[in-house]
């Protein structure tokens, strides 16, 4: 081939490329056939690259975070102010659980690996490295066994599944949905959750919406056998209700995860009947969606959302209704203040009055802008879990702070990096059955 000839290769081959150029954009602009499909191989190479890249554990996960304080374990307990119990708590840097007394004591705890339970994600991939594998929220019955949701970092969808193990941390059944955030028991033997996965149907009126997108499910299972009883999509549920709104409002960075849906909360009859919203109709769960700063009543059912509102809180977590027909949310975001923006509060449903706030203040900072939750505990104080912080701690009607852990698990140079706490309760001793009593009796030498 003479120069001639490769000249005229060479410009034909970036002809070529230029008209193929071109055309990627038509079709990418236009979003015409066959964008979709390349559209969806070009995020999948994408999430296998993100998840194989290897990532710093501490400063490029959402698992682990700066540490803001040096001290570690109980740090404050006023014993005559404070709910007293065991609390039990998830950390960010593994697959465990522990249950502490009042002065920090661990006096059980659960632990089990993810590669002893599934060999590959619930999408069907390799799973993470056991150190980006963790268990979210955890949730103790009477016995000593726990219901364990589990997640992992860097990989979508990132739910990972539900199990319940015994207090020998046993393996008595396992759900390998792709469970995420929370669950929730109901009076009859059952329980709530959340599960995700990709989606590409339409939802009309909502622009820029990215395919494949996250739809979540409300999903209820068995409690004894982990069967999968009912599954409710929830953009479906909003989509067949009144309250379809603030799916169409959808901010544009959410617009491959919509709802991000990341608490459930089943209403018993007083509930019920003290929430107003729910009409006294039975069966029905609060959920909150972060990315529409909504919560929601979803009636299983019949598959749609029956109350919908918004507020004066932002991105929240961990909706739940009280006794009085209140309900309390962790408002992750909405003050926006340095070092202060977080807060929990307690809304009347009806006229969003807020009743009662809790917010930090220069002494006591208060910050986590993801997961985070608050527990009204028997004797009207809350137990908050400051996920970002690595911080659980309990407060008076009035704000003061009773009782405060600090995980004091550290990691990094330096051990200048602090583990999330994701799942905090505060269980009453007397609540146990005896026999899970008598192993916790053990460690507290009586």
């Amino acid at each position: 081939m003479d120069k001639a000839d490769r000249a005229g290769f060479a410009v034909f081959i970036l002809a070529i490329a230029f008209i193929a150029f071109v055309g990627g954009a038509l079709v990418t602009l236009s979003q015409n056939f066959p964008y979709r499909y390349l559209n969806d191989a070009y995020k999948a190479a994408h999430a296998a690259l993100a998840q194989f890249t290897e990532t710093d554990l501490y400063t490029e996960t959402h698992l682990w975070r700066q540490a803001r304080r040096q001290e570690r374990g109980v740090t404050t307990h006023d014993a005559q102010d404070a709910f007293d119990g065991l609390t039990l708590y998830t950390s960010g840097d593994g697959s465990y659980a522990n249950l502490m007394d009042m002065q920090g004591k661990v006096v059980h705890r659960w632990a089990l690996p993810y590669r002893e339970i599934w060999t590959e994600s619930p999408a069907g991939r390799k799973p993470r490295p056991e150190d980006r594998i963790y268990w979210d929220k955890a949730r103790l019955l009477p016995n000593g066994d726990l219901l364990v949701v589990i997640t992992a970092d860097n990989d979508t969808p990132w739910g990972y599944g539900l199990i319940r193990i015994d207090r020998d941390s046993k393996l008595i059944w396992a759900y390998h949905g792709a469970a995420h955030h929370d669950l929730h028991l109901t009076p009859d033997g059952r329980l709530v959750t959340l599960t995700h996965g990709f989606s590409e149907d339409d939802i009309p009126s909502l622009k820029g919406l990215e395919r494949p997108w996250l739809d979540d499910w409300l999903v209820t299972l068995d409690l004894e056998s982990g069967e999968e009883l009912n599954k409710v999509s929830l953009s479906r549920a909003f989509l067949k209700s009144r309250f379809a709104e603030p799916l169409y409002q959808t901010p544009g960075y959410a617009t491959g995860d919509p709802l991000h849906a990341n608490s459930v909360h089943f209403l018993d009859d007083q509930q019920t009947a003290a929430f107003t919203p729910a009409k006294g109709r039975p069966g029905q769960v609060l959920v909150s969606f972060r990315n529409i700063s909504t919560i929601a009543l979803v009636n299983p059912e019949l598959g749609a959302v029956t109350w919908a509102t918004t507020g004066p809180w932002l991105v929240q977590h961990d909706a739940q209704v009280l006794p009085n027909g209140n309900m309390t949310l962790f408002d992750n975001a909405a003050n926006y203040r340095e070092a202060n923006i977080s807060r929990v509060l307690e809304v009347n449903p009806s006229t969003h009055e807020v009743v009662w706030t809790y917010e930090g203040d220069d002494e006591h900072p208060f910050e986590s802008y993801v997961r985070s939750s608050a527990e009204t505990l028997p004797n009207g104080n809350r137990l908050i879990t400051e996920s970002d912080g690595g911080r659980l701690f309990e407060v008076t009607q009035k704000g003061n702070i009773v009782w405060e852990f600090i995980n004091p698990v550290r990691g990094g140079d330096n051990e200048a990096f602090i583990p999330i706490v994701s799942s905090g309760q505060r269980i009453a001793y007397e609540t146990l059955d005896a026999a899970f009593r008598a192993v916790i009796d053990q460690s507290l030498n009586r």
